[in-house]
């Protein structure tokens, strides 16, 4: 980066006579050369203090020195004083306004400032006295790409190669100039065609790897990488790519070990400190990554993206606060930052709660917020917005028990817009609906083709039970994840296409397969389904409720439900219109299997004590409802509680926390009736429904896969029947079972049936006995599937 900085452009300052500090002895000019050498090797050598006090040194004997207000200049913008830093170098360029490299670098104090058109006037003021500086072609590129102007950035690009040929910046920049018009095939072909490096060198074996991977062609890149590490095994670049794509491939392990390689070579390497904080970050190893965020920052404090993705772990810690500073701080140093800005509207919403969280004041701001939103992608913005969409959402809404329609509708109408507006772009041609074959093609979008619950409760019945002679199952996988049930999907459908691809490439592919109707099973968890599902790219376009929530969107026509778990009057809950499948409306199949009861005293739990089994994840208990454990526990004494503790630890401590507040205020200890867990797997999970008295549902926000479980060993359930869908999924398993007295319609009524099944032992055994009797009607349904089959012939007409 110093390099870029100083430059090597023309114009540098010719050193005029300056009187030495003693006023005798050393010649001015030898004093001068002296001090600013001494200078730049500090400054080259990242030691900024040293190289600040000799620049001052050189500015209290000649205040107006131009080399001195220059690289003072630029220690500010390194600093991320981009303001101060501006002012320095223009006052050296009145001094001197013949000095490229201080146009440059005031065109890069500037952009860090958002004033992306003073900037492109700089670094055109730096190639009017120098046409062949390359760091200033490079800088004016990324200034157009940052305003929307992919063809001249490319112009300049393109320059500054045939100039430059190993100029990494430069490619880089050319192909990502490409893919903004949205050619990566066009990239791959001008990446061949620019200026070639030695043949079979590690450059030439890692310029290749480069390419490769700009076409998401992951194995050939691979291969690339380690041909140049096997012939430099020092090279520190290739590892970081390397790992880049290794993460992509969903080797998030090996490509860790990348990185940690790079910095055994440069410890102080940048790019591998902050893409190994990415995936950290991205396995839920929150503690881990927030270190190497920090690294980066110490290296770069004016750095953008590493403030951003600091933000990011501390809203998936529920740091509300931290998380909201860290996006403030990205977006000063970068104003037109477009996924800060977005992540600053999104994480109005915590993730969970703490003690004296307000949500509906919460609820407030993100409304505000999505007003300001809506303004604030205009003009150039909005031509960028489609980069935001998606990398964070609202999903949080959902654990507040309101009606989220309105808001939803119009987050989901922002994101039509901003993708909408990239697509117009694009060039693609959606063909209307096809002439009818006889067989209706349906296509199913999402991340989860693998044992998920989202694909247990929903999906995998369809691709079980579908009739194939009436239709045909397209499934588009954006994950890389595979295990058998991966193997079943891709038996069972048409066609599977699956892999980390870039947005582009995944439009075109479900558009070239000419889709009658197109689900997504979920939206509102991953990004690539939100960004897809925001485009209309088949006539007919469904969601269900593999996220229990209106989508929004005004690109989704219908919402398939199910009628045993919506309220009367749910249409007002939906923008889409809501089809209710008969009963669960899913054909689900029992989980099966041997259970493993797990040692209880080596958990912590006393086998003596009535046992609640509460398996919602920690974010899924709202507050206001902490009391109904405490009241339990009150009137019952000995009782436990067992929570989980998730991969995201620190949400079952702020859960904890709040519980303990309660239990205190009930006067009762919570260490003696409450205890955290480690997650358990499903054979433990089984063992320990086996041992528990009663499974507590979450209020607000019910479970249905775990609930299932509960029903399969037979475990009785206690639930709140919530106002909508998603509050909703264990009552409308236990009335379709018949066992409509085991759902309560308060907190009141939920805290003594949990009472009485402890305190009745015969009840409980009944209730038991019960649910082994009625549970098969849950089972191998049918009529969903046949529903299901009626909606898509009638809509697919």
């Amino acid at each position: 980066m110093l390099g870029r900085l100083f430059g090597s452009g023309k114009g540098a300052a010719k050193k005029r006579p300056t009187p030495s500090p003693s006023g005798a002895g050393e010649d001015p000019l030898v004093w001068v050369s002296r001090k600013l050498d001494a200078a730049l090797q500090h400054h080259q050598a990242g030691r900024l203090p040293e190289a600040e006090a000799v620049y001052r040194e050189m500015l209290a004997v000649d205040p107006e020195n131009i080399d001195a207000l220059h690289f003072l200049g630029v220690i500010s913008h390194q600093r991320g004083e981009h303001g101060r830093a501006a002012e320095l170098i223009s006052r050296a360029l009145s001094r001197n306004p013949s000095n490229a490299p201080a146009h440059n670098n005031l065109g890069n104090a500037l952009g860090a400032q958002g004033k992306l058109n003073e900037a492109v006037v700089s670094y055109l003021n730096a190639l009017a006295l120098d046409p062949d500086y390359v760091d200033a072609l490079v800088n004016l590129g990324a200034a157009l790409r940052a305003q929307g102007k992919p063809d001249r950035a490319l112009a300049c690009y393109q320059r500054a190669l045939a100039l430059a040929p190993v100029t990494p910046a430069a490619r880089a920049g050319l192909h990502d100039a490409l893919r903004d018009q949205g050619d990566v095939g066009k990239a791959a072909v001008r990446h061949d065609k620019a200026p070639t490096l030695e043949s079979g060198s590690c450059e030439w074996h890692f310029d290749q790897g480069n390419s490769h991977k700009d076409q998401a062609q992951w194995d050939e890149a691979v291969a690339s990488y380690e041909k140049a590490l096997s012939l430099a095994p020092d090279f520190s670049p290739a590892y970081v790519n390397l790992g880049n794509v290794l993460n992509v491939q969903g080797k998030p392990d090996q490509a860790i070990a990348c990185y940690r390689k790079a910095l055994v070579i440069e410890p102080d390497l940048l790019e591998a400190h902050y893409n190994l904080a990415d995936v950290l970050r991205d396995q839920n190893r929150l503690n881990e990554a927030i270190p190497c965020y920090e690294k980066v920052l110490a290296l770069r404090p004016d750095l953008p993206d590493a403030h951003y993705g600091l933000g990011h772990v501390f809203r998936n810690q529920g740091r509300l606060n931290e998380g909201l500073a860290c996006n403030k701080k990205a977006l000063s140093l970068d104003p037109e930052y477009v996924e800060a800005r977005w992540a600053f509207a999104m994480s109005q919403i915590p993730k969970m709660y703490g003690t004296d969280a307000d949500p509906m004041s919460c609820r407030t701001a993100f409304a505000g917020q999505l007003d300001e939103l809506e303004r604030w992608f205009d003009g150039t913005r909005s031509t960028q917005g489609f980069k935001a969409v998606g990398t964070q959402q609202p999903f949080p809404l959902a654990y507040q028990e309101e009606n989220n329609s309105s808001l939803l509708k119009r987050y989901g109408d922002l994101c039509a817009r901003l993708m909408g507006e990239w697509f117009g772009r694009q060039g693609f041609v959606v063909p209307g609906r096809r002439s009818s074959d006889g067989v209706i093609r349906v296509g199913i979008a999402s991340q989860y083709f693998w044992n998920h619950s989202v694909w247990k409760a929903i999906v995998k019945g369809w691709f079980e039970k579908i009739d194939r002679e009436r239709f045909a199952l397209y499934a588009f996988y954006f994950g890389v994840r595979q295990d058998e049930e991966t193997v079943l999907a891709r038996s069972s459908a048409m066609r599977f296409e699956q892999g980390a691809k870039p947005l582009r490439q995944w439009v075109q592919g479900i558009i070239d397969q000419q889709m009658d109707v197109l689900i997504y099973p979920e939206i509102g968890m991953d990004p690539m389904s939100i960004k897809l599902a925001s485009l209309r790219l088949a006539p007919v376009q469904v969601a269900t409720w593999g996220h229990p929530e209106t989508t929004g969107l005004p690109t989704i026509d219908y919402y398939l439900s199910a009628e045993d778990m919506e309220p009367p009057g749910a249409q007002e809950n939906y923008t889409e219109r809501l089809i209710t499948l008969p009963h669960l409306g899913c054909f689900y199949r029992p989980w099966g299997g041997e259970a493993i009861h797990p040692d209880l005293g080596k958990l912590g739990i006393d086998p003596r004590s009535p046992l609640f089994l509460c398996p919602g994840m920690p974010f899924k208990y709202a507050p206001q409802h902490d009391w109904v454990i405490a009241e339990i526990a009150r009137r019952l004494g000995r009782c436990q509680f067992i929570f989980f503790i998730p991969e995201v630890s620190n949400l079952a401590e702020k859960l904890r926390q709040r519980l303990e507040a309660v239990f205190t205020r009930y006067g009762l200890n919570i260490d003696e009736h409450v205890i955290f867990i480690p997650w358990l797997n499903g054979p433990a999970f089984d063992g320990l429904l086996d041992r528990a008295d009663v499974f507590l549902d979450t209020i607000g926000f019910s479970g249905f896969n775990t609930a299932m479980q509960a029903v399969e060993r037979g475990t009785p359930i206690v639930t709140r029947e919530g106002r909508f869908l998603r509050g909703r999924l264990a009552s409308g398993i236990l009335k379709r079972m018949g066992l409509q007295e085991l759902v309560a319609g308060s907190e009141e009524d939920y805290v003594s049936l949990a009472v009485k099944l402890i305190r009745d032992g015969e009840y409980r055994g009944r209730v038991r006995k019960r649910i082994e009797a009625e549970r098969p009607v849950l089972f191998e349904d049918m009529a969903p599937i046949h529903a299901l089959e009626n909606f898509l012939a009638e809509v697919a007409k």
